[in-house]
């Protein structure tokens, strides 16, 4: 997860509670009565639980994991660069399947989160990764290109760092392959905070570089440990139509609940693979 500045609000709110606003009341220029939703800076994103989180998403495989994976796989083993590229994966969190999806482009692979304990946690973890991200590597080297790399956990130690910064403030045309996976419509339930972070992300890539993206659609907010956090209620049209004033080549894929949903909440989830820049 990302957040922008770090002043924010430690409302010890109940674990089933909506966000209180944090200005108290009203916002400028609002009619009166009418309260603004809360924003990425009132969150507690420090105190995110990570092992909650790992635990609940990733300790196993799940059927729409394999089909995001299976589609981002393909994407990237069909782009260009080579290799020797710099990426981006923005919004870490405990999650590695998305920089082990550009081992095969890049030499470098920055981990861009703020949460303190997702960057402990990342920089724990990267080094020397544990055993249940093997299916996820197996999954991907159906295609030959995985195979290439060799050993991942050795190249992922060797070329991945874990970077502290904000999408909010993420530096443009700096990197030439990107990743985004549960993050922009998951750091705030204000819209305008989801588009400019969806904007931010490919506008920190060169033009050019492939991305892939992923959403939960219509998600309602989330619950990690004993804290409630935010969501924007995404679409498949949202995305499209932002991403299509910064993107091109664009491929959206929607996955669909299948079997057991991973929490309440949402209806389903929304892959979006591009090149960033305008053709």
């Amino acid at each position: 997860m990302c957040k922008s500045q770090r002043d924010r609000v430690d409302s010890h709110r109940r674990p089933d509670a909506r966000p209180a606003d944090p200005g108290g009341g009203e916002a400028p220029g609002r009619p009166a009565g009418v309260v603004a939703p809360p924003r990425n800076a009132d969150f507690p994103w420090d105190e995110f639980d990570t092992t909650a989180y790992l635990r609940h998403n990733y300790q196993t495989l799940r059927s729409d994991d394999q089909q995001i994976l299976e589609l981002v796989r393909d994407f990237f083993a069909d782009s260009l660069p080579v290799g020797g590229a710099k990426g981006l994966d923005l919004g870490s969190g405990p999650n590695l399947y998305p920089a082990l999806a550009m081992l095969p482009l890049c030499d470098e692979i920055t981990l861009f989160e703020l949460s303190n304990s997702n960057v402990a946690w990342l920089e724990g973890e990267v080094p020397n990764y544990r055993h249940t991200w093997d299916p996820f590597w197996q999954l991907l080297c159906e295609r030959p290109r995985y195979r290439a790399v060799g050993n991942p956990r050795q190249e992922l130690a060797r070329r991945a760092s874990v970077e502290s910064g904000s999408v909010f403030e993420l530096p443009e045309d700096r990197w030439d392959v990107g990743t985004m996976f549960f993050v922009a419509e998951s750091i705030s339930e204000c819209p305008d905070e989801f588009d400019e972070a969806l904007r931010r992300f490919v506008g920190a890539l060169r033009a050019g570089s492939p991305f892939a993206a992923a959403f939960m659609e219509n998600s309602a907010g989330y619950d990690v440990g004993r804290r409630r956090f935010p969501a924007v209620a995404v679409t498949e049209d949202i995305v499209r139509s932002i991403l299509e004033a910064t993107a091109s080549d664009l491929r959206l894929e929607r996955i669909g609940i299948e079997g057991d949903a991973l929490r309440d909440g949402y209806t389903g989830m929304i892959v979006a693979c591009g090149h960033a820049g305008i053709a």
